[in-house]
């Protein structure tokens, strides 16, 4: 018997997005090839920035997930006041405007930041924070978060029985439930994180540069925005889709299945953890690692609000305005593919993870060049690029929540005859609300520290908080780049967390 009688929703609006997906992915990617002028291939210094992206993206995700399994482990074994406050802000990372956080991050390990300042204080010699180890330590501090709450998700998921019973037959824990456990989850994040580090581009910009330290993502920029090179452009573009499609093809293949079977959801008694020091030293450390750089943006911050420009406000409500655009077309994709369901759906979902934001902003700006002055749709065209990329991870918040209304209420929709927007009004958004209000605040979040597209194109017309802050500390102006910084994290978090408690209100539809 089937799941549900007849479809509650027509196909075309999911076909619709799926399509604008494509378009966006394939399609500008089509258009940058197109208007190219193919030459030699892939030159020496092309080679270079395909080996250090493959390497730096190894090294950091290697790294983010060695130091998250100590601190996910520890997690799991202790309980103490404001552990629940502490996991919730590992998620503050992912959220961070990026130019924010390697603001934080210079604070810290920078030419004047408080390692050098303690090194010189003792008669060392400084270090640079520029190059290949400040773009795999910015990663980390990224990544650190993310990998310790997928890690610690696998611990929390070990049956409390399976503890019971190992600690009765006096068994090893380690080698008998959490090694498994890792064998499982540790190579899909590793995976997962690699990806992401494979796709970065802020931190390169700022933190890498130079013939050693450039990555695929900074060489498209170099040949868009310096060279217009869109041959080489497009071929790197290229090159770095089939990086992250080979990536996201072996994270599909080689995550672990569950193993651990089912529980009676009962609290966890652990007793084997030994002595706390240890795992209380490792949660302070990371804490540290994680607290000081943010600490450092509010302590700089605050006096850097005096020497703001008059137009930082105005880049502000730019910013603003761009990110509440591209949440709610990200949010409308995401329901309706959601709605449409099926596998193609699965596959259009992490298309954009593939993609390079550049090159998707380089071929829009193509694709409408016949028809109107691209430079008057700079705006338009950040929010259009940012709502794409920030897709799969609405799609993932928002997916399982549209499938389980589906499979509860589907036949006795079908039965009601509800169907079509009667259905997603009265039944799909009512129950879908804490997702949607989640998805539309990472995308909003996302979109306003996104440096991507903007800063190939926009002029002091279009300009973005994220790029007049990065304009600032090019221009030597830190004390007015640290107080752009604690305008943007305020706006970011401000407007995901509206958006996140705007989804958990209770509502009549």
């Amino acid at each position: 018997m089937a799941q549900r009688p007849v479809p509650l929703t027509p196909h075309w609006p999911g076909a619709l997005s799926g399509a604008l997906v494509l378009v966006l992915t394939f399609g500008t990617l089509a258009a940058v090839g197109w208007r190219a002028e193919w030459g030699g291939g892939l030159s020496p210094a092309d080679w270079s920035a395909i080996r250090f992206t493959v390497t730096q993206a190894l090294v950091s995700a290697a790294l983010s997930v060695v130091f998250a399994i100590p601190v996910a482990r520890a997690l799991a074994r202790r309980r103490f006041i404001g552990r629940n406050v502490l996991i919730t802000l590992l998620g503050a990372p992912f959220l961070l405007p990026v130019i924010v956080a390697i603001f934080g991050l210079l604070a810290v390990f920078g030419r004047g930041g408080l390692v050098n300042d303690a090194l010189t204080a003792v008669g060392l010699s400084p270090v640079s924070i520029y190059g290949f180890h400040g773009v795999v330590l910015a990663h980390v501090f990224f990544n650190l978060p993310l990998a310790t709450r997928l890690v610690l998700q696998g611990w929390l998921s070990i049956p409390a029985e399976r503890f019971r019973l190992a600690a009765s037959l006096n068994a090893p824990v380690g080698r008998l439930l959490e090694w498994p456990m890792l064998r499982a989850v540790v190579p899909g994040v590793f995976l997962v994180i690699f990806l992401i580090c494979l796709t970065s581009f802020a931190v390169a910009l700022t933190l890498g540069g130079g013939p050693r330290a450039t990555t695929v993502e900074l060489a498209i920029y170099q040949a868009l925005r310096f060279d217009f090179d869109l041959g080489r452009a497009a071929l790197l573009a290229c090159v770095q889709f089939g990086l992250c499609a080979v990536a996201a093809t072996i994270a599909w293949r080689v995550t672990g299945k569950d193993t651990m079977g089912a529980g009676l959801d009962r609290i966890v008694q652990r007793w084997d953890s030994g002595p706390a020091v240890i795992d209380f030293l490792v949660i302070s450390l990371a804490t540290l690692f994680l607290i000081v750089p943010l600490a450092m943006i509010l302590l700089k911050g605050l006096p850097g609000l005096a020497d703001l420009p008059a137009g930082i406000w105005w880049a502000a409500l730019r910013s603003i305005a761009v990110a509440v655009a591209s949440a709610l077309l990200c949010v409308v994709l995401a329901l309706t593919l959601a709605l449409w369901g099926g596998p193609v759906v699965a596959v259009v979902g992490v298309l954009p993870l593939a993609a390079s934001g550049l090159v998707v902003g380089t071929g829009a700006f193509l694709l409408v060049f016949p028809f109107i002055n691209p430079a008057k749709l700079a705006l338009v065209v950040t929010a259009l690029v940012n709502a794409t990329l920030a897709l799969p991870f609405v799609l993932r918040a928002i997916a399982p929540a549209v499938a389980d209304v589906q499979a509860d209420f589907g036949r006795l929709g079908a039965a009601l005859g509800l169907r079509g927007w009667s259905w997603v009004r009265i039944v799909v958004l009512p129950r879908v609300r804490g997702p949607l209000g989640f998805g539309a605040g990472i995308a909003a979040a996302l979109s306003m520290g996104d440096l991507g597209v903007i800063a190939l194109f926009a002029g002091e017309a279009q300009e973005t908080l994220p790029l007049a802050m990065f304009r600032l500390m090019g221009a030597f102006r830190m004390e007015a780049a640290a107080g752009a910084a604690l305008v943007l994290v305020t706006l970011t978090f401000t407007i995901f967390w509206i958006c996140d408690q705007g989804g958990r209100r209770d509502a009549d539809l």
